[in-house]
């Protein structure tokens, strides 16, 4: 498996080669925390390239998935969910998942649909109406938590947020009218070549996905307030002699006691941690994987810009500038 293969600059593969009716575009996938964009974009792919729990704002980062079929090559953006934020992290994830809307062909509105609509969501409906995408799709994700006569109430409900034009009940997790969404979604996408080779499913360094898993490992196990206060940074990635995968990667807490907490009694919670995360790396990486991870203190590192830069937090605007 080689899906981070470097590509020249500007190449586009020859018209010649792919059918006439060939569509490519940019699909952003746009909602509050945890209604399952990650867990769709997943599932589509056949790759877990997004971190998922069940804790909101699992996702930091705008993350690019690459579907290739004979017929179209979809282009994910995964979004941070859009949320009222009280640190510059929870800034900085908010105007990622805005600044991924200005470059969308096709616009996911996900929402659950296991719960009313409330302020967040009329929000981000105003946000995109703001935007004024044509190719805007309503998905009512977790339909298979409702009877059908449940189903058709929370549809009238999120309906009246807008006038959408197309609304589509699903579930990620089970597959429930998941193909016929993507079906949908490659006829909204304007006629054009790839963008991408075929085989390749990111654009994300090795680096990032590597982080990105041992951090859903530490979302996962610890509770509450903590996990949210950790950042992961690979500090080395390389390939030894005899085929292993070496990863030394660091534990950016906020506070000492939060520290204490993700090293846990004789070091027993980042042993857990590290058995966990080094699991999921093999499976990814397709090779025997040595973790090294350490923990580290930097205090208030979510409040501070220059600390979120260094931790790798940027926007369009911060690379641009």
């Amino acid at each position: 498996m080689e899906p981070f293969e470097e590509q020249e600059e500007g190449l586009l593969f020859p018209e010649e080669e792919l059918p006439p009716d060939h569509r490519s575009g940019f699909v952003t996938l746009l909602g509050k925390p945890n209604v399952g964009k990650s867990s769709l974009m997943n599932a589509w792919l056949g790759f877990k390239i997004a971190a998922v729990t069940p804790k909101p704002q699992t996702t930091r980062n705008r993350l690019l998935g690459i579907l290739t079929q004979p017929n179209a090559q979809i282009i994910f953006l995964d979004t941070p969910g859009i949320h009222m934020p009280r640190t510059k992290l929870g800034e900085y994830m908010v105007t990622a998942a805005r600044e991924a809307i200005s470059e969308a062909d096709v616009l996911l509105f996900l929402v659950d649909a296991s719960q009313r609509p409330d302020e967040a969501d009329a929000e981000i409906a105003r946000v995109i109406k703001k935007a004024g995408n044509p190719a805007t799709i309503l998905v009512l994700n977790k339909a298979d938590l409702l009877s059908p006569e449940e189903l058709e109430q929370q549809q009238a409900a999120y309906r009246a947020l807008d006038d959408f034009e197309n609304v589509m009940a699903i579930s990620a997790t089970t597959g429930y009218q998941r193909d016929e969404l993507l079906q949908l979604v490659i006829s909204k996408l304007p006629l054009g070549p790839r963008f991408f080779p075929e085989e390749q499913i990111t654009d994300m360094q090795e680096r990032f996905i590597a982080a990105e898993m041992i951090r859903e490992q530490l979302m996962q196990l610890l509770e509450q307030e903590v996990p949210h206060a950790l950042a992961v940074v690979v500090q080395e990635f390389n390939e030894r002699p005899n085929g292993t995968l070496y990863i030394s990667a660091t534990i950016y807490t906020e506070k000492d006691t939060q520290k204490g907490i993700v090293i846990g009694r004789g070091g027993a919670m980042l042993k857990r941690v590290g058995q966990q995360a080094r699991e999921a790396l093999q499976d990814f990486f397709e090779r025997k994987v040595y973790l090294d991870l350490w923990v580290k203190v930097r205090k208030n590192w979510r409040k501070d810009e220059r600390q979120l830069r260094q931790l790798g937090y940027m926007t369009a605007r911060d690379r641009r500038a």
